[in-house]
Formats: C-alpha cells, sequence, structure tokens
C-alpha cells in the first residue's frame, strides 16, 4: 500500500511540475505582437500649389522649410516666406539652396500645429497652407509580463503546445507506473517512474532559459533601433521617399509633359568622315626615302598646316646601272656642248665680217642653252628631292612619317582634315529621300545637329549609304567614330515627347520615375520609341500633365 500511494504521488507530482510555470518560448523568443517601428522620420507637413511646392520640417525647435518650383522641381532661391505662427507673423531666414529656417519653440508641444505660408517670388505671389503633426513621447517600454488568470484554465492559457504534450507524458507514464505496481511489477515502475521525472525536469529546464534570455533579446532589439532620421528609402507599396534634401543632392528635376505630334524616325548607324571638299592626303608619287622639311621636323598628330607648307621630302634612290647610264649621258652632253661653244665661238667671229649669217650664230647659241639645261637636269634629279606640300589647310590628323624611312609610291603619308567640316556617314536599308531634320547621338550622350547632304545609287552590304553634314561645330569628334543617326522619315507619331535621360532600363522595361508629391516617387512602366538624339516618344504608359523626373532618374533608380 505504501509503495501505491508511492507512485500515485509521484505522478501527480509530473503532472503539477509540467504545467507550473510560464511556458516558454521556442529557443528564447517571443511570441507576443512585435512593438511598432520606431519612427525614422521627422514631423513634417506639405503643400503643393501650381507654382510652389513646399515642405516644412519641425527640427531642432525650429521650421524648416523646403521651397521649389511645381513643374521643374528647381529650387527656388529668392523668395520671401511670411508665417503665421502662434506668436503673430515671422519672416523664415534664407538657410541655403531653396531652404529657409524660421525658430518655432511652438512645435516643441504635441499634436497638429497648422501653418500658414505666403510665398512671394519675383512676380509670383501664392498662398500655401500645411499642417505638421508632432507626436507625444512615446511611452517606456515595461519588461513585467502580464499575469495568467486564476483557475486551472488560465494555468493552461498561452502554453506552448510541445509543453502541454510533456506534461501529458509524463501524467500517462505515472499513471502506467501505479498499474505496474498494482500487478506486482516493481521494475518496470520504476523504469517509468524515472523516465517521467527527466521529462518534467527537461521542460522545467527550458523554461527557465526561455524567461532568463527574453530581456536580453528585447534589450538588444530596442538598441539596435535606429535613431530619427531622414533618409531616402523604398516604401512597401514599392514607391520612392525622397527627403527635399536628398533631391537638393540628386539633382532631380522634373517636367510635365504634354502630347504633341512629330513624324516618325528611323534609327541609323553611322560613323564620323570627313569633308571631301576640306581634306586631303600626302602621297609620295616616285618614292624614296623619307627626310624632315627645311624646319628640321615632321609635324605632329593634331598639328595646323596651310596649303602649300612643306611637310616632308623624298629623295628617289638611283641604282648603280642608273648611276653609270648617268654618267655615260652626262659625258655626252658634255662633248656635245664642248663642240657646240667652239661654234658659237667661230660663229661670232665670222659674223662680224659677214662671212656667216647671224641667223646660223643665233641658232648655234640657242643648241648650246638646251645642250647645258639637259646638263644640268641630270645634276638636279641626282641632288634635289621631291617635296611633299599640304593640299589643304587644317589639322594633321594621321602620320606615317619617319626620318630615313623608304616611302613607297601611293602610301599615305599624312592625311589632313578640317576638324571644323566633318560629315556622318550612316547606313539606311529603307533608302530615305532628303530629311529636313536629322541629329545624331555620340556614345556619351552628346548630340549633333546635321544636314543632309545626298545617298548613294550603289548599295553597301545591301544597305544605303547616306550622308550628313554637321552643323555648329565638330569640336572633340574623331574620325571613324560611331554615332546613331535619327532621321525624319514619312509619316507622324503622336505621344509625350520626354529626354533620353528620363527612361532607365531595367529587367522588365523601360520605365520612367513619376513625381506623385513633394517627397515621392513611383516609377511607371512605358513604351518608348526614337525620337532624335537627346528625346524618345513615350507611347504608352502614362498620359499627358504628369511630372516626370528628367535628371537623375538613374540615382533615383539606386534608391533601396
Amino acid at each position: 500500500m505504501p509503495i501505491r500511494f508511492a507512485a500515485a504521488l509521484g505522478a501527480g507530482w509530473l503532472a503539477a511540475a509540467c504545467l507550473a510555470g510560464p511556458a516558454p518560448a521556442h529557443e528564447g523568443h517571443d511570441h507576443a505582437a512585435a512593438p511598432p517601428l520606431p519612427a525614422t522620420v521627422a514631423p513634417r507637413g506639405e503643400a503643393v500649389s501650381e507654382a510652389f511646392e513646399l515642405v516644412a520640417v519641425a527640427h531642432g525647435g525650429a521650421l524648416i522649410l523646403h521651397l521649389d518650383r511645381f513643374s521643374t522641381n528647381a529650387p527656388v532661391l529668392d523668395a520671401r516666406i511670411e508665417i503665421e505662427t502662434p506668436e503673430g507673423s515671422r519672416w523664415a531666414a534664407p538657410a541655403g539652396e531653396g531652404t529657409y529656417r524660421l525658430p518655432a519653440p511652438w512645435l516643441d508641444r504635441p499634436g497638429r500645429h497648422d501653418i500658414l505660408a505666403t510665398v512671394s517670388a519675383g512676380e509670383t505671389v501664392d498662398v500655401l497652407s500645411l499642417g505638421v503633426t508632432v507626436p507625444s513621447a512615446a511611452p517606456a517600454l515595461s519588461g513585467a509580463r502580464p499575469s495568467a488568470p486564476d483557475g486551472v484554465a488560465g494555468r493552461l492559457a498561452g502554453r506552448d503546445p510541445a509543453l502541454v504534450a510533456t506534461a501529458s507524458g509524463a501524467f500517462v507514464l505515472g499513471m502506467l507506473a501505479m498499474l505496474a505496481l498494482r500487478a506486482r511489477r516493481a521494475g518496470p515502475a520504476l523504469a517509468l517512474l524515472a523516465l517521467g521525472l527527466t521529462l518534467a525536469f527537461v521542460t522545467r529546464a527550458q523554461a527557465q532559459d526561455g524567461r532568463a534570455d527574453a530581456p536580453d533579446r528585447g534589450a538588444a532589439l530596442l538598441d539596435a533601433a535606429p535613431p530619427p532620421a531622414d533618409s531616402a528609402r523604398r516604401l512597401p507599396d514599392g514607391s520612392l521617399f525622397v527627403p527635399k534634401p536628398t533631391q537638393r543632392l540628386l539633382v532631380l528635376r522634373t517636367v510635365l509633359t504634354a502630347p504633341a505630334t512629330v513624324r516618325r524616325r528611323l534609327e541609323l548607324p553611322g560613323r564620323i568622315i570627313p569633308d571631301p571638299n576640306a581634306s586631303g592626303v600626302v602621297q609620295s608619287s616616285v618614292g624614296g626615302r623619307l627626310s624632315p622639311p627645311a624646319s628640321g621636323a615632321f609635324p605632329h598628330l593634331g598639328a595646323r598646316v596651310r596649303r602649300g607648307e612643306v611637310l616632308a621630302t623624298v629623295t628617289p634612290p638611283i641604282q648603280a646601272v642608273d648611276v653609270s647610264d648617268m654618267r655615260q649621258r652626262q659625258g655626252e652632253l658634255d662633248q656635245q656642248i664642248a663642240i657646240v661653244e667652239r661654234r658659237v665661238e667661230r660663229y661670232g667671229r665670222l659674223a662680224v665680217t659677214g662671212a656667216v649669217a647671224r641667223t646660223q650664230l643665233d641658232d648655234a647659241e640657242a643648241e648650246l642653252a638646251g645642250l647645258r639645261d639637259r646638263r644640268g637636269a641630270l645634276d638636279r634629279i641626282r641632288r634635289e628631292p621631291e617635296a611633299l606640300v599640304a593640299p589643304v589647310d587644317g589639322v594633321i590628323a594621321q602620320a606615317a612619317a619617319v626620318a630615313g624611312q623608304m616611302a613607297v609610291p601611293g602610301t599615305l603619308v599624312f592625311q589632313i582634315v578640317d576638324p571644323d567640316r566633318l560629315f556622318v556617314e550612316a547606313l539606311s536599308f529603307d533608302a530615305p529621300g532628303p530629311a529636313e531634320e536629322a541629329s545624331a547621338r555620340l556614345p556619351d550622350g552628346r548630340s549633333l545637329d546635321l544636314a543632309y547632304r545626298g545617298a548613294g545609287l550603289a548599295d553597301r552590304n545591301q544597305a544605303v549609304p547616306v550622308q550628313f553634314a554637321i552643323l555648329g561645330g565638330a569640336g572633340g569628334l574623331r574620325l571613324g567614330q560611331f554615332v546613331t543617326v535619327q532621321a525624319a522619315a514619312e509619316g507622324t507619331r503622336r505621344g509625350l515627347a520626354l529626354p533620353r535621360a528620363s527612361v532607365v532600363r531595367g529587367a522588365g522595361g523601360d520605365v520612367v520615375y513619376e513625381h506623385v508629391g513633394p517627397e515621392r516617387f513611383v516609377a511607371r512602366a512605358v513604351r518608348v520609341e526614337p525620337l532624335d538624339a537627346g528625346r524618345v516618344l513615350v507611347s504608352g504608359g502614362i498620359g499627358p500633365g504628369r511630372r516626370i523626373v528628367t535628371e537623375g532618374a538613374e540615382l533615383l533608380d539606386q534608391v533601396r
């Protein structure tokens, strides 16, 4: 009987031990509702009109005002802002690029503060009303747990399912131990009783560990909370919150979209070529050894030269056979010159007496002059090199001159180009007619105005070459540089014209950012077509009257 009583007492104690104390959480985590996130944005208010948008931020006992143009998002630098405060009318002082500051001790009181601002900028005067809500101080967090209700229901409320299952198992083991003792089987009864005690103590230790770790983990979460500060971020709905100071740093600018009807455009690949009427090449006609000009140095790349200027000299090579022939020819000419000189001398004496006609003397003198010229030409061939002169005014674009180098006839030695007169040659598969409007876009984003000059009648790689003249100067361009030509074609298109910098290419297609609020931006998927070198035509995705970011869209796309 005492053994049965001990077994029953052990089973009851097991159940009580398992159900006593608070329920542990999994690995020390608390399943209670998470506290709200701390505010990371200073109290602010905003107002928008047809001319301005105004953002007021309460910070450090002052009211910071950010004033921008509504259509362009450009800061208003020369404005005067009068604020109606509980202390009367006050003027905000300029504090930077489109920023104004007003001491506002009344903002220390929590609650909503209505503000009336009168803005004067040039000839524009506007009245804007907004409200700034200052939150009250957050209540102190308490680490105490709410007490559970009395009774069995209260003891079981909030228990972990695994703990309840363990307690039930221990109770069942205790009952089995009692049955084993009743059947006079002490060995199995004691084994079941030991297993139940082990489960009870392990469960109790886990509960104590969970309660000990909970306060430390909560303190760590509170310490990790970020301090209140304004920062750009992507909101849960996908829009972007970008404070005005960040917009100033990113230089965000917008434009109001308006529908337009434009001509259809062709996008053609092209490259920079020289104007054939303002460029030239310098080549050797006979071949020979290159030498610097009389100045002592070849012109370098980029040097400006004048038409007729000597750029290099070429000394023709003379073979041994040619030297022998020249010497033989020189000997013959010297002999003939000596004979003719004696004849001229004799005719001169006889012409005085009238024995020889004057005409014979003149013929002899003419023959002597011709022989001397031929003899001098042979000497010059051996001594005088060929001069390579500049055919046009311009700049040395290519140079292949080295002292002592052998120049082959027809080899390019210099190329001269006028940098202010360049062409663009494009390849078109549609054979366009004379384009009234054309432009080219460089890889670095620059654009060039073009004028149509003509198209070829012979195909080149199944395409028609079309040439355009670059207007308005071509500084910084290089021959052979690739460009993209936008040429007008037949037909019209209707849509919204936007700068190319407005469109951001992403994984899902082309996107533009709409300025939906003073400090909010939303990405809009759009369908675009090429318009010219600096603009695109938006044919779908947004409508007219939207404020679209035109500068800084790439930076805005990086906000996370």
